[in-house]
């Protein structure tokens, strides 16, 4: 970098590392052991699919030998991709669908194995609890840790979890800047500066990462999008014994929310994609504001002590219109008389989290026998204050020819339910991998977590607005242990075969919330103590082509062995006499096939089913919602010639239940095809050309059982890319 442009960038990154200081924050960062040469590249880094490690600190073992299937998305798939949200990332893993959004909770809502994970997202290893969409301009990669991961996590992770990685600072100075433009008025501008700061001592970088986005989506009529966000970073000492990073993560939303289209019966109403229910003053407007502080510090090559310190804020408030056909319209009216219910709420809210993780990994032997052991403990305050308000006199529309431009008029709107909620947790845990030989490995992993929840609600009247019917208060504190065990054996190098257990629990707050739905607002859950949950998994690992490609297997069972049913003596309340389950396996192939060739796809068979119910819940045998028995996702990426690349990709899902009770929803499989091409100018620009949905298919794309979101028609993107 020359000098006149090394002081632009340290004149823009001042503010950034203002900010930084202001309210630290961090991450994981890959280059900071020093018992490992390290190697500094200036210029662009080299492109892969495949990676090595997990951005997780309590995982010291390379992922080949971790014995847990573990999908990454990397920073090179989601710009091979152009993809622009997290639910886009996440379809790149088969054993996930994503859901709709709804009063309660709303943002990013991915299922994994069957199991809803709305509340098992994570960011540098500590959760990222808030309702928004999130983009992933500031991720390095997604991780996803399949099967139940208490252990590592605390509360949750039935079907598994989400890493989120950021982009932090690195010792090479570069600067690089995305801009998109595309169909439905789509703009984004993506910037990336990183400049090391050697006044500031040995191993001093800064990096900013910021992001803007503004656009429509094809064939939704007046659905949009916008969104800004910044993330600045410092790090001190990187490649010494004693390293700090601060950074602070910030993204707004402010968009025209989509609900969708409704049922008619047991189906997806037939209409076309565009139609829209909603006013086209409908908002949703949020913000996420993290900040993390790390700390490491080398002791020696056998001791490592690392702190995390989270402080975290998210905000959230919106008025949406679900979609809805009344029960009582006979199938058999034609559809041009069939009028939509427009179920308006509004509503805003506050969630905050302050927490601290400690964490000392010890490399060390008995005899022969050679542990890597990661012991410590986290804990902290959590609180959730959401408002609901609910409206009456809204005017219904067409289902055909619904009035998307109409102004919204009620003919009240009035508070519906406030609630008040704050957790505080405390969790040691420790896992302990044991080396026995060059072959063989057995990992042990033991946590207990005692999670109290302090709840308060107000009840307001529907018929009376303001006035108090009812108030509730409610204390309960839940402590549960977890574990997990397995057994690796290593053929060679490059292989394992691995078989493990691990066991999860839910507590019937862990979404900070006793409330079960916010229709009825009922608490049926508050007394009960947690779900817990079970996995088996036998699996296989391997490295080919010299280590350039991954491929890996797994047959597992995930069983939720006390589910939550209604009480046969008082529907009001349910009790812990459900059983549910997972059969399923999982195929993953990630990385370079020859240089000029590469890939990444998987495969997941998911064979869920009630094997214990009760009346009025899902009936025995019944799937369980949102999982697909057959799920297939690849991309390739091929360079013709030096400088011109081409890519293409899919997902196939097969059909699925969006509300096993009966009257019981599905929705139909789907194939979608995308496809790219990129040509490099120089070394420095860059063009590329992305279409999703090649094909124009008309699918569902995020599932409810009140309400469906089609997915986006045939959308093209032409991104400009600079770099230096």
């Amino acid at each position: 970098m020359n000098n006149d442009v090394r002081r632009t960038v340290r004149a823009m990154m001042g503010s950034a590392l203002g900010l930084a200081l202001v309210r630290p924050a961090v991450s994981a960062d890959t280059t900071s052991n020093p018992t490992h040469e390290q190697v500094v590249v200036e210029g662009q880094r080299a492109r892969d699919y495949k990676v090595d490690t997990s951005s997780i600190s309590k995982l010291t073992e390379p992922l080949l030998d971790t014995p847990q299937t573990i999908n990454t998305v990397s920073e090179q798939v989601m710009q091979d991709r152009a993809i622009t949200t997290l639910n886009d990332a996440l379809k790149n893993i088969p054993s996930i669908t994503i859901g709709a959004g709804e009063f309660k909770t709303i943002g990013t809502s991915p299922t994994i194995r069957g199991f809803v994970a709305r509340n098992d997202m994570f960011l540098d290893g500590l959760r990222d609890f808030g309702n928004y969409y999130r983009d992933p301009f500031n991720l390095e990669d997604v991780e996803v840790l399949e099967g139940p991961s208490s252990i590592l996590f605390g509360r949750g992770s039935t079907g598994g979890v989400i890493e989120q990685a950021s982009r932090l600072p690195k010792l090479a100075s570069f600067v690089s800047g995305d801009l998109t433009l595309g169909t439905d008025s789509t703009k984004r501008l993506v910037v990336d500066v990183n400049e090391p700061l050697e006044e500031l001592g040995e191993g001093a970088a800064v990096r900013l990462t910021a992001m803007g986005h503004d656009g429509g989506m094809a064939q939704r009529d007046v659905v949009k999008t916008s969104r800004y966000g910044f993330a600045p970073s410092l790090a001190l000492g990187l490649g010494t014994p004693t390293r700090l990073t601060a950074a602070y993560f910030h993204q707004t939303n402010d968009d025209i929310p989509d609900y969708g289209l409704p049922y008619f019966g047991t189906q997806v109403a037939d209409v076309p994609r565009s139609n829209f229910y909603g006013f086209k003053s409908d908002y949703m407007r949020t913000t996420a504001d993290v900040a993390t502080l790390k700390f490491d510090h080398d002791f020696s090559e056998r001791i490592t002590l690392t702190n995390l310190l989270r402080d975290a804020s998210y905000t959230r408030d919106l008025r949406f219109s679900e979609p809805l056909i009344a029960a009582s319209v006979p199938l058999t009216t034609p559809l041009s008389a069939v009028n939509v219910t427009r179920n308006v709420n509004t509503g805003d809210g506050r969630e905050t989290m302050l927490w601290d993780q400690l964490t000392a990994t010890f490399r060390f032997a008995t005899g022969t026998v050679h542990h890597v052991l990661a012991a410590g403990i986290e804990g902290g305050r959590e609180s959730s204050a959401p408002d609901f308000f609910n409206s009456s006199g809204v005017p219904t529309t067409s289902l055909l020819r619904p009035n998307e431009q109409a102004q919204f008029t009620a003919s009240s709107t009035y508070p519906r339910f406030q609630t008040r909620l704050v957790a505080h947790s405390v969790a040691p845990y420790a896992i302990d991998t044991i080396k026995f030989s060059s072959q063989w490995e057995a990992t042990l992993g033991v946590r207990w977590d005692s999670f109290a929840a302090d709840y308060n609600d107000v009840n307001f009247s529907t018929t009376a607005p303001g006035k108090v019917v009812k108030t509730d208060h409610i204390e309960r504190t839940d402590r549960q242990g977890s574990y997990r065990g397995a057994l690796v054996f290593k053929p060679t190098a490059h292989g394992s075969v691995y078989v493990s257990a691990g066991t999860s629990f839910d507590p019937s707050a862990e979404d900070l919330s006793f409330i079960v739905s916010s229709r009825s607002f009922n608490l049926s859950n508050a007394d009960l103590a947690p779900e817990k949950n079970r996995s088996y998994e036998l699996g296989t690992k391997w490295d080919l082509l010299g280590g350039h490609l991954s491929l890996t297997g797994a047959v597992f069972r995930l069983q939720k062995e006390n589910a939550r049913v209604p009480d046969p003596t008082n529907p009001l309340l349910n009790v812990l006499a459900g059983e549910q389950r997972v059969d399923g396996a999982e195929l993953g192939l990630r990385g370079h096939i020859t240089a000029d060739w590469e890939i990444t796809a998987g495969y997941a068979y998911l064979d869920s089913k009630v094997v214990e119910s009760a009346p009025g819940a899902a009936p025995v045998g019944s799937p369980l919602m949102n999982t697909p028995k057959n799920s297939f996702t690849f991309w390739s990426t091929y360079q013709i010639i030096r400088g011109l690349e081409v890519g293409a990709g899919g997902r196939y899902v097969s059909s699925q239940y969006t509300q096993p009770v009966p009257p019981a929803k599905t929705v139909p499989g789907y194939w979608a095809f995308d496809a790219m091409a990129k040509y490099s100018v120089s070394r420095r620009l860059s063009v590329q050309l992305n279409v999703t949905n090649l094909t124009d298919k008309y699918y569902y794309d995020q599932l409810h059982f009140f309400h469906v979101v089609p997915a986006e028609g045939r959308t093209a993107l032409l991104g400009i890319g600079y770099g230096w």
